[in-house]
C-alpha cells in the first residue's frame, strides 16, 4: 500500500514541478527505497500511514519534494553526462 501512496507522492511532485521525466520501475523502487531511508522509515510499522502523515505536514512535504527533485535532478545530470561521453 505505500507503493500506492510514493506513487501518488511522486505524481504530484512531477506534475507541480512540470518535470516530465520517466522512470523505470527499478528507479522508481531506489528512489523509493532512499525516500524511505532518508526519513527514517524503513522498517517500521505502517510505512504507508507514517508516509501519508508526513505528506500531509506543510514542512516535511516541502522536504519530501526537495529530497525527490535533488534525486532526480541527479539523476538527469547523470545520464547527459552519458550522453556526452560518448560524442565527439
Amino acid at each position: 500500500m505505500s507503493k500506492v501512496i510514493f506513487t501518488l507522492l511522486l505524481n504530484d511532485v512531477l506534475s507541480r514541478s512540470g518535470l516530465r521525466v520517466k522512470l523505470s520501475e527499478f528507479e522508481k523502487n531506489q528512489l523509493y527505497g532512499e525516500l524511505l531511508n532518508h526519513f527514517g522509515l524503513v522498517g517500521g510499522l505502517n510505512v504507508c500511514e507514517a508516509l501519508e502523515r508526513a505528506w500531509q505536514d506543510p514542512y516535511v512535504k516541502g522536504k519530501i519534494e526537495d529530497f525527490i527533485l535533488a534525486w532526480l535532478g541527479r539523476k538527469v545530470r547523470k545520464v547527459r553526462g552519458e550522453y556526452r561521453t560518448g560524442i565527439i
